[in-house]
């Protein structure tokens, strides 16, 4: 028999459509990845710049593709299962090893919480103000942004705030860097010098935070993707980890075109005041005191807003406790009582008078010693955890064993050497 039923025309998707779904999806990428380029990364670009010049510019570009590979495996699994990272943790692996994954993270982001809130105090202090007045108000901010606001407001004022962090790569210009000393740096690899290997072990563990996964995974079910929104959120994730790098980049160029490419190879660059110091009097002090207050601001909060949030989502995702943004304080109580224990726990260190310096330095090593356990447990839910398609499989989960073996090596690596003090 004839079928002379009318044929339905596909719905054509115009480009305003599109973009208003990429916008409706994206996100938790872009946030988690403006958060990646916190002040402890900045330091380490920083130093990068002032001690090597641009022999680790290529070193930047490379660690594009690593973490987006590490992070896609993180989406992937949010999307396609609906569930934290803890939580899977927990099904296929037992509620012991999610206790030792998600009680690490939690002392992983409260480290985090710290490395933040020494940054902004130390912008506050460059402008005379008391160590205090920073501190209190990121507390502030944090409190009253996460409790009045749902996920998608959280995401936006974060994103807002991150984007900040793009002020380096005005500074990189202003920096006036010499194209031919990039062009000799992009092809010197010093890498029989230690000093030389242990800043690349430096940025790469300085790439992949452990708080970084368990977040972007929480984020996308708490903002209610599903698996449909997989190619929206893997381009969310591919833009975020370009723009990080990118910010990265810029932080290193400013430094070698103003310290490196004067002489100053050995200027120590270890506070905040201490880069502002040294590079603003290249820029023009006042202009470039702003522009490298807002992008180091920017770049403290974002990551204060998405460790401290990951706590309270980690924990919950293996005591079972309600865990979104979406109920209030009355519905979800121990979601909220385990954010504000992580701020307040983290003002009080920073106003206790401990050696900052110090105290980062065992934060980012403690964030090292983490990326072996962190990546093994990625790495196996993306092969338990998933079946069909979206299971991890061929010749591209040899690559991701690769890559993730090497991230967790050299994350050790560092650590150890900056526990000898080499």
């Amino acid at each position: 028999m004839l079928d002379t039923a009318p044929r339905r025309t596909p719905r054509r998707v115009t480009p305003k459509t599109a973009l208003l779904m990429w916008l409706a999806t994206a996100g938790p990428g872009l946030a988690v990845m403006l958060a990646d380029t916190d002040a402890g990364s900045l330091i380490t670009a920083a130093q990068s710049g002032a001690t090597w010049g641009y022999s680790l510019l290529l070193a930047q570009l490379v660690l594009i593709p690593i973490v987006f590979v590490v992070q896609e495996l993180t989406v992937r699994l949010g999307l396609v299962t609906g569930k934290g990272h803890g939580e899977l943790i927990r099904e296929r692996f037992g509620t012991g090893w999610a206790w030792l994954s998600v009680s690490t993270l939690v002392l992983a982001c409260a480290g985090a919480i710290v490395t933040e809130m020494s940054g902004i105090a130390g912008v506050g202090m460059m402008w005379g103000l008391p160590k205090w007045v920073g501190t209190l108000a990121v507390v502030a901010f944090l409190a009253i942004m996460v409790v009045t606001g749902s996920y998608r407001r959280v995401e936006r004022v974060a994103i807002a705030v991150g984007l900040f962090e793009l002020v380096f790569l005005v500074t990189m210009f202003l920096a006036g860097p010499d194209p031919h000393q990039i062009v000799r740096g992009l092809a010197t690899f010093p890498i029989g010098n230690s000093d030389y290997m242990f800043l690349i072990a430096a940025n790469i563990g300085a790439v992949v935070m452990p708080w970084m996964i368990f977040y972007q995974q929480s984020a996308v079910v708490d903002k209610g993707l599903t698996v449909k929104h997989l190619r929206i959120a893997r381009w969310d994730t591919a833009v975020g980890s370009v723009i990080t790098q990118l910010v990265m980049v810029g932080m290193l160029v400013t430094v070698a075109a103003t310290l490196w490419a004067h002489g100053q190879q050995n200027a120590s660059l270890n506070t905040v005041q201490d880069i502002s110091d040294a590079i603003t009097p290249h820029l023009g002090d006042f202009a470039g005191r702003v522009l490298f207050s807002l992008g180091m601001v920017g770049a403290s909060l974002i990551a204060a807003i998405v460790a401290s949030l990951t706590a309270a989502w980690g924990l919950g995702e293996v005591t079972g406790y309600k865990r979104s943004l979406e109920h209030s304080p009355r519905e979800a109580p121990w979601f909220y009582a385990v954010f504000f224990v992580v701020i307040l726990a983290g003002a009080m260190i920073v106003l206790s008078g401990v050696n900052l310096i110090q105290l980062n330095l065992w934060v980012q090593v403690m964030n090292a010693l983490l990326l072996p356990t962190v990546l093994t447990f990625l790495y196996l839910l993306a092969r338990k955890a998933l079946s069909g398609r979206f299971r991890l499989a061929g010749a591209y989960r040899w690559i991701v064993l690769a890559i993730i073996a090497a991230t967790a090596g050299l994350g050790v690596y560092s650590a150890v050497m900056g526990i000898l003090g080499t």
